[in-house]
């Protein structure tokens, strides 16, 4: 049941997820607006490759945060002791979504945001953190190799269904999470449109951390 209480929560989570990590530690510590450098995305991946490992680490734990945090505020619902399991999970997975949508399109910054991923990641750590860390060893393994972050990223979310059907005690797991599963590959596809355009010409970027901010933006 949708009620007030819930509403307010979704939309406490959007504004959560939709805090500009990237622009807000860009501008603060380094005078810098990363969206007008590199792929031109207010995301970790950019602020490492604008910016460097200083200022991408910090946003890149952040913006997981903003996932993590999203899903947790389930725990702060006046009934949620008597929420059956499935209705419980459901609520975390629509904080969660809020709270990718705000990076995707945040309010303070115009609408203008990330590609998601790292918040994505937050949000799966708070739902299933088994297969959570699956997904990003395998995001670890094909980046290591390739270095094309959205290669590791694309092969990640991939990962994720396949832990869920084939890998996960199936007792713990429920239709929410099944369904679910299947979008975040999609989702990844989605805002990885141009990447992927660019890995087939094999044109896409390979990502070499502290790039030099007056580098052209990426096509």
């Amino acid at each position: 049941m949708i009620t007030t209480e819930i509403i307010l929560f979704v939309l406490l989570a959007y504004v959560t997820g939709a805090f500009p990590s990237a622009v807000w530690v860009g501008k603060t510590f380094y005078k810098t607006d990363v969206r007008e450098y590199g792929s031109g995305n207010a995301g970790a991946t950019n602020t490492f490759r604008v910016l460097g490992k200083g200022a991408g680490i910090p946003v890149l734990f952040m913006d997981i945060f903003k996932g993590w945090l999203a899903v947790n505020y389930v725990h702060f619902i006046s009934n949620v002791t008597e929420l059956s399991p499935e209705l419980f999970f459901e609520n975390q997975l629509a904080f969660g979504i809020a709270a990718v949508i705000g990076h995707l399109f945040p309010v303070y910054t115009g609408f203008r945001g990330g590609k998601g991923i790292a918040t994505l990641l937050g949000l799966l750590v708070g739902l299933n953190p088994i297969a959570a860390i699956t997904s990003i060893v395998v995001f670890i393994i094909v980046f290591l190799i390739s270095k094309y972050v959205s290669l590791g990223s694309i092969l990640a979310s991939v990962a994720f269904p396949v832990v869920v059907f084939f890998i996960l005690d199936q007792k713990d797991v429920n239709s929410s999470l099944e369904l679910f599963s299947v979008f975040v590959p999609i989702l990844t596809l989605i805002t990885h449109q141009k990447n992927i355009e660019r890995l087939i010409r094999g044109k896409e970027t390979k990502v070499i951390f502290g790039k030099n901010k007056n580098d052209e933006k990426d096509s």
